[in-house]
């Protein structure tokens, strides 16, 4: 964190002078003209707080490997609304924030994301500067004065698309009836929830996330939690989800498409369901299978039952990775999570009963327990690899 120097002896006027002149001389958009806050992207400016020393003070964010911890989330009321024609989103953000020391700032991760700055509130508190820096994919609020310790909601509005980089909130094709349709899916880990809300996207500031999903009425809307109740007004259905239990950002997971599933239950109650393409429901038994007896298991072998009412598996068409453990809500490249009686090598069914297994431990470690930091998901991984 760079700070300004402060002269401690005589001639400290004269230093403190130079510094000034010399940080009007460097620090870009620091002349008559106005190019914006360092090399960041200045959403809203104030007049009025446009000097050198405001602009100093949004820099000292960048360049940081984590974000600051004056401010952390506690819950995510989040609203989204998928457009699997012009393959855009719009969604809005209601984040219970906890403010824990002295700052007028408060710092975050967005990244592809068109925010509506004039949207944003905290405490009912508009902010004076609202500056994106890209390279490092945070969003600082500059306020005119120090905000007050304690729990506000911090709200907003903003705009994405889903794209085809299978990452975030992206866009996978499938056939159905011999025409190419779009599915809505998320791949969050490792930093990538930041390309689908605003959000403190890293895994030690755990929040409780609730969800609501607008979708064309007959599409499957999935997500970590079941449905609480739903809405149907003209083509658009509005899904509600049940809160979450604490969970990190990279965990939260959306789908939606067209689906079809099989069931079954645990010897405990919990439902588990594996959702394919509409016609390949029956190549999903074996892993629904693998899927309810490792539930049972893990629930006596990490002495702590499942702690969500529902688990569902999801084979999706484009997935960069084998498989991911996303809390309630796992999907899978579909390969390894379908198996075909009749083309399917009898070979694959070991690889989609190791994947399964692998993926519901990290319901329990990695999930209910998680890592910091990054420098520590070895351990999250080589723990279910003993």
């Amino acid at each position: 964190m760079q700070r300004l120097p402060t002269a401690t002896a005589a001639g400290a006027g004269m230093t403190s002078l130079l510094v000034v002149l010399l940080l009007v001389s460097v620090l870009p958009g620091a002349s008559g003209a106005d190019s914006g806050p360092l090399d960041g992207r200045k959403m809203v400016f104030a007049g009025e707080t446009a000097g050198v020393l405001a602009r100093y003070s949004f820099n000292k964010f960048r360049g940081q490997a984590q974000l600051p911890r004056f401010a952390a989330p506690r819950r995510y009321d989040l609203r989204l609304r998928p457009d699997l024609v012009t393959c855009t989103f719009s969604g809005t953000a209601a984040v219970t924030v906890a403010v824990s020391a002295p700052t007028r700032f408060l710092v975050l991760n967005s990244a592809d994301l068109s925010i509506d700055s004039a949207s944003i509130r905290f405490r009912d508190l508009a902010p004076k500067e609202v500056v994106f820096f890209a390279d490092d994919e945070i969003l600082v609020l500059g306020f005119s004065k120090d905000l007050v310790l304690g729990e506000g909601v911090l709200s907003m509005k903003f705009n994405g698309t889903l794209n085809d980089q299978m990452r975030g909130f992206y866009r996978s094709k499938y056939q159905y009836k011999g025409k190419m349709k779009n599915m809505a899916v998320t791949q969050f880990e490792s930093v990538d929830a930041r390309r689908c809300f605003p959000c403190w996207d890293e895994p030690a500031f755990k929040a409780k996330f609730k969800l609501t999903l607008e979708v064309n009425v007959g599409m499957v809307a999935l997500s970590n939690m079941p449905i609480a109740n739903q809405t149907v007004a003209g083509p658009i259905r509005t899904v509600h989800y049940v809160e979450s239990p604490l969970m990190s950002t990279y965990l939260v997971a959306i789908v939606i498409g067209l689906f079809e599933y099989i069931e079954g239950v645990t010897p405990e109650g919990t439902k588990v369901r594996v959702y394919t393409q509409v016609g390949k429901s029956s190549q999903g038994k074996f892993a629904l299978d693998v899927g309810i007896k490792s539930l049972h298991l893990y629930k006596d072998y990490f002495g702590t039952p499942y702690p969500l009412p529902k688990l569902d598996m999801v084979a999706i068409p484009d997935f960069a990775a084998g498989a991911m453990e996303n809390y309630g809500l796992v999907t899978f490249r579909e390969v390894a999570l379908l198996f075909d009686e009749e083309s399917s090598m009898e070979s694959s069914k070991q690889s989609i009963a190791i994947t399964v297994a692998h993926e519901l431990a990290h319901q329990w470690f990695g999930n209910l327990v998680t890592m910091e930091w990054w420098t520590h998901l070895w351990l999250n991984e080589v723990l279910l690899h003993g």
